[in-house]
């Protein structure tokens, strides 16, 4: 844990979520900024679970370290994303303004001998010396807030009849070895009812089993096959931070980002959560079309 000389100009608290599985967690603290973290149990959270945590609790933003392009583990690469209050991505204006702080740093000590047990969920407290006495450390469950948030926008009992009922269809999902195994095997398989084997590659690994976690043809190569042979009727795979997925329907059909966009605008009377707050619009991002825009 590294505490640096300078303080930051930003006010308030701020949360820093650690989410790639690097045997080593290290976490920049702003000298008498920062009194409390919040760190996802075994130090793994989502993207989207970061984004939820943020607006849950009020906080100020949360950096999450992902390699979710490349293999991880020592010596991989991997890359720093900063959220801010609304659970978004930092505009280009508060990346620059913390690239400007970080060039008036002059010194940052370290302390070798401070241990965080990021399996323990709750409070752990230490003495750092900064105005914030004690420092607080909270260990939170990956997945249960997030799966609070889910339950408020999907109808769950429907899906579970889905996945359970007599008419059911069975899935197939890939964690590809990040951080989305806890997710797929609490959710799909705890609370919604899917097979156990309906998932595989579920546990988080630090270089993601040698293999790049992008949900593509290209990668997924063991979903795409076992989908092939026509006995699932939906199969998914997500990157290393769950912020990216690939559907795949049965016999192995693709299907684009376009498509899936099109399919929930389709079904909006489905989801309670568009049926409480209406639409105001639609969103697109890199793989849609500009078919939307039309």
């Amino acid at each position: 844990i590294f505490l640096c000389k300078r303080v930051c100009s930003m006010p308030g608290l701020y949360h820093f979520y650690p989410v790639h599985t690097c045997p080593y967690v290290c976490i920049l603290l702003f000298k008498n900024v920062i009194g409390r973290l919040v760190i996802g149990q075994n130090g793994i959270l989502s993207t989207p679970a970061v984004s939820c945590i943020i607006r849950k609790i009020k906080a100020a933003g949360g950096i999450i370290l992902t390699a979710s392009h490349s293999p991880g583990g020592p010596g991989g690469e991997f890359g720093v994303k900063f959220e801010v209050a609304n659970g978004g991505p930092a505009p280009d204006m508060v990346s620059e303004k913390i690239y400007q702080i970080s060039k008036t740093l002059e010194e940052y000590a370290i302390c070798p001998d401070l241990r965080v047990d990021l399996s323990r969920l709750g409070r752990q407290e230490f003495d750092l010396e900064n105005k914030f006495k004690p420092f607080r450390v909270e260990i939170v469950d990956s997945v249960e807030i997030y799966l609070s948030l889910l339950r408020t926008i999907f109808d769950f009992n429907a899906i579970r009849n889905l996945l359970t009922g007599p008419n059911q269809i069975k899935i197939r999902i890939d964690a590809m070895n990040g951080v989305m195994g806890p997710y797929v095997r609490r959710i799909l398989c705890d609370e919604l009812g899917a097979p156990a084997n309906s998932a595989i590659n579920c546990i988080p690994l630090e270089d993601f089993g040698g293999q790049p976690p992008d949900p593509n043809l290209t990668y997924a190569t063991a979903l795409l096959e076992a989908m092939k042979g026509g006995e699932y009727g939906f199969g998914a795979a997500f990157d290393a931070d769950g912020d990216r997925y690939m559907i795949l329907g049965q016999n192995g059909f693709f299907v684009n980002a376009s498509d899936s966009l099109a399919i929930i605008a389709a079904n909006l009377s489905c989801i309670p959560y568009f049926c409480q707050m209406g639409v105001r619009g639609f969103g697109r991002s890199m793989p849609t079309s500009t078919a939307l825009d039309k």
